[in-house]
């Protein structure tokens, strides 16, 4: 392996190895490389000078995976400023509150959602310029023209910059993320360093990236892994077979999926997977949702023991981690802390022993809040630091943690508290059913009842509701198997694999009394 770089930014891997690659477009190879990566973030960087924006000014990107859309973050990473990646299939509604809320003066979007960010911009105060990428719409400045005629001198007072992420508003509308900037000289610091000292990225480091860059694991994977030296290998979108396609043709040695796509590439005939060589492939590592037990063995069986699984949020306040090895000793487990100590504290705030569920703290914090939203931190971030994402789990004699399921999704049955999470992973261990999402709906006497709405595998038989609860009770107390199960063509799931419970929960809920949705 090649020695690490005494690196962590772009500017330093470049100076040191400027011709090798940093990107790789899966799909027909085009190549960006450090020399080009430097140049390009560093205009960039510029052209946000020109515009009159300051240190601690803030940049919005609508953008799918395209080479450009990591030289924009770069550019903002080395001049101080924030950066907040935007689905570029957000509504207009949806464009207008991002853009709004982020506090956006400059705006880079590419096609085809370019035209809807300029019409939403004019009505934006405080949004400066709009750049479309790949695009000629009219009132919109052409992002190659303006940035070549930038100057790609670097900045004599370059300072760290930080990305703005938003929550993925499963549970209500997203909440920006922000961090206090730093200070210090770009490449000071790396929000994912205790990941990258388990998996060892390396100037060596291929990394497929899997999901899409808008989204805060694939963009943090990816800039991590350019940090090191090493290189991102980009697709258009998430492909099974092309994923091992990619494998094989690039050498990829690193990836970071969610369940779904771990799923879907278990469900490849075998021909197909046998037809790749995956041998490359030093660790792939999975979090964002939970994993039911059948898909994670089937990957360790696939893959061998180098699949390992991490816990933790957007807002960075603590992570576990755990390993192939550990997890087969103690399936279901995410780990023990890398960042941050574990407390499990019952409703009233109260310390819980080992084996006992209730919400999951960590401490210390990273220090962050919710911009704009000063009742939505209150309600994470207690007045001694700890601070939880709402997950619901409990730890074991050795420390480890186990996740039950979010406090918001919680069911309760006549008193008695149901996780969704353990009655989804008894069902989904049944061949015919390829998703499930399971929620408490309005019952009269118990107050809720235990009600599946499941996607059924192609050809499956869709009369299946007594086989399911047969199936469910074999492995379940009946008191938490459905009541009731409910057949939808499609589950909505984000492009991370986040299933919206939200919008499921709400149909079923209208005009009864208030709950968290």
């Amino acid at each position: 392996m090649t020695e690490p770089l005494d690196s962590g930014h772009v500017g330093a891997v470049a100076r040191q190895r400027g011709s090798a690659p940093a990107i790789i477009m899966a799909a027909d190879g085009t190549t960006v490389t450090y020399a080009d990566l430097d140049r390009r973030s560093t205009q960039f960087a510029r052209l946000l000078d020109d515009s009159g924006l300051g240190v601690g000014d803030h940049v919005a990107l609508v953008m799918a995976n395209d080479p450009q859309f990591l030289e924009v973050c770069w550019g903002a990473l080395r001049s101080g400023r924030y950066c907040t990646p935007i689905n570029p299939r957000s509504t207009p509604a949806e464009l207008d509150y991002l853009v709004r809320d982020c506090g956006a003066a400059i705006v880079v979007a590419a096609a085809p959602a370019a035209e809807r960010v300029r019409d939403v911009a004019k009505a934006v105060r405080g949004v400066r310029r709009v750049l479309a990428v790949n695009a000629a719409i009219p009132g919109v400045e052409d992002y190659e023209a303006v940035l070549s005629a930038t100057s790609s001198e670097p900045l004599a007072d370059e300072t760290e910059g930080s990305m703005l992420l938003y929550s993925s508003g499963t549970t209500g509308r997203p909440k920006g993320i922000e961090r206090p900037l730093s200070g210090l000289p770009p490449g000071s610091t790396n929000p994912l360093a205790a990941y990258m000292e388990r998996v060892q990225f390396g100037p060596d480091t291929v990394f497929f990236s899997a999901g899409p860059l808008y989204h805060a694991a694939p963009v943090g994977w990816s800039l991590s892994a350019q940090r090191a030296g090493g290189c991102v290998v980009l697709p258009a979108r998430f492909d099974a077979e092309q994923m091992l396609a990619a494998i094989e043709r690039y050498q990829v040695t690193h990836a970071q999926l969610v369940p779904t796509m771990m799923l879907r590439l278990l469900r490849l005939p075998v021909e197909v997977r046998n037809r790749y060589d995956v041998s490359s492939v030093q660790r792939i590592v999975h979090a964002a949702a939970p994993c039911p037990a059948h898909v994670k063995q089937g990957m360790i069986d696939w893959f061998g023991p180098i699949i390992d699984e991490y816990y933790a949020g957007t807002e960075g306040i603590g992570a576990t981690y755990v390993t192939s090895a550990e997890w087969l000793a103690r399936p279901g487990t995410v780990g023990k802390p890398i960042s941050g100590e574990v407390s499990i504290l019952d409703p009233v705030g109260q310390p819980l022993g080992p084996g006992e569920i209730g919400t999951i703290y960590f401490a210390p914090l990273s220090p962050y809040h919710y911009r704009n939203d000063a009742a939505a931190t209150a309600a994470r971030v207690r007045s001694d630091g700890l601070a939880t994402l709402d997950d619901v789990g409990y730890v074991d004699d050795d420390g480890y943690l186990y996740l039950t399921d979010r406090r918001t999704y919680m069911i309760v049955v006549g008193g008695v508290n149901i996780y969704p999470r353990e009655v989804e992973d008894a069902l989904l261990s049944h061949p015919a059913v390829a998703d499930v999402a399971v929620i408490g709906v309005p019952d009269e006497e118990y107050g809720e009842a235990v009600k599946a709405v499941v996607q059924l595998e192609p050809d499956a038989d869709d009369d299946l509701a007594l086989e399911l609860q047969t199936h469910c009770r074999s492995l379940l107390s009946a008191i938490k198997c459905p009541r009731s199960i409910d057949f939808v063509a499609e589950l909505p799931r984000t492009e991370t694999g986040k299933l919206r419970k939200g919008p499921l929960r709400e149909q079923y809920w209208a005009g009864h009394a208030n709950r968290i949705v």
